[in-house]
């Protein structure tokens, strides 16, 4: 072959990859680069349409969605656009689930025919269980059956089965190195972490500075809060250089008195609401929000798992008006129902 020819065939060679590399550009950047997702409540009577909803994921570049319950139209609006997915139980629905036919059937319906181009990444059973409620016992058998469900579709290379909680289960949160789950969550708990070890699933936390902080504002400093402070070094030496860290530390020595130190957390939700309650304020929502998504999606980490970032959600996707019993909870949008930005954020 003449030097001239070999030399023809590397040059289209080269624009071909080229080519490819343009085409697949939009899904390297929704899900490589960021580590940012939103959660898409629906729970409002002037919301746009689910098509609609997607759109707005794609154009500002978020790449991770969280729904609180399935939606066929959510589902079909996903189809193939590379955004990873955390699917949640309804409470409600847990006592169903300890019958394995009943979680068969619910895997089948809701993941299995989208599961080919829709990027399901977990399924959280369940939201915000606590101990000693009606739910709690219905909780890890819920789990375990979703959990082979999931198995028995072969997706358990793709999706991982979890919960998610509230970061109230830990006491003696100060310093965070203190923290341990309470005696009334340790019996609750350990059993459902014993089960995300086994199986290499994380743990999803909802963490919020905001009602940290509302809880004792008198001895929790505002920019503490919003990641504006110096930090605070605590009673073992630790420097915080924010509450979210502290909030998220603890947790993580809760793990490891409970025997899974090397259990990961995803942050399933954190939010600061832009009015309706104690410094809910658009200001204070937004300096919160670029902060935090500054924070997650650098390798800064915290100081008990520096130099990673941390998947997490915001909380929310739009202002909720149905939402309540408090005016607060309805506040929580990044975005208006008009799909107007409430704030200035980059998601990654």
């Amino acid at each position: 072959m003449h030097f001239s020819d070999i030399y023809k065939i590397g040059k289209a060679l080269m624009a071909s990859i080229l080519l490819l590399l343009v085409l697949l550009m939009p899904a390297l950047e929704i899900t490589g680069a960021q580590s940012v997702g939103v959660c898409y409540g629906r729970n409002g009577d002037n919301l746009p349409a689910e098509g609609e909803v997607v759109d707005l994921y794609k154009s500002n570049g978020i790449g991770r969605m969280r729904m609180y319950e399935p939606n066929e139209a959510t589902f079909q609006a996903l189809r193939g656009s590379n955004i990873e997915l955390t699917l949640t139980i309804l409470n409600s629905e847990l006592s169903a689930l300890n019958d394995a036919a009943a979680a068969t059937a619910w895997v089948q319906k809701n993941v299995q025919p989208y599961s080919a181009d829709v990027r399901f990444k977990y399924i959280a059973v369940g939201n915000e269980v606590h101990p000693g409620t009606a739910e709690a016992g219905f909780l890890l058998p819920a789990i375990q059956n979703i959990h082979s469900a999931i198995v028995a579709a072969n997706l358990q290379g793709q999706i991982k089965v979890s919960t998610a909680i509230d970061t109230t289960l830990v006491t003696n949160a100060y310093p965070p190195s203190d923290g341990i789950y309470t005696d009334a969550a340790n019996p609750f708990i350990t059993p459902i972490i014993n089960f995300l070890v086994s199986n290499g699933a994380p743990l999803l936390v909802n963490v919020y500075p905001y009602f940290s902080y509302n809880g004792d504002p008198n001895n929790i400093d505002l920019g503490y809060a919003l990641f504006t402070s110096q930090g605070v070094v605590v009673p073992d030496g630790t420097r915080y250089p924010s509450l979210f860290d502290a909030l998220l530390d603890a947790q993580y020595s809760a793990l490891e008195k409970a025997g899974a130190p090397n259990i990961e957390i995803v942050v399933s939700e954190s939010g600061w609401p832009s009015e309706g309650g104690n410094q809910a304020t658009a200001q204070n929502a937004a300096t919160f929000y670029q902060n935090l998504i500054s924070h997650v999606t650098s390798t800064t980490g915290t100081p008990k798992r520096p130099g990673r970032a941390i998947e997490t959600y915001l909380f929310a996707l739009f202002d909720e008006n149905l939402k309540g019993p408090e005016p607060v909870e309805k506040h929580f949008g990044v975005f208006s129902p008009n799909k107007q930005h409430k704030y200035q954020l980059t998601f990654g």
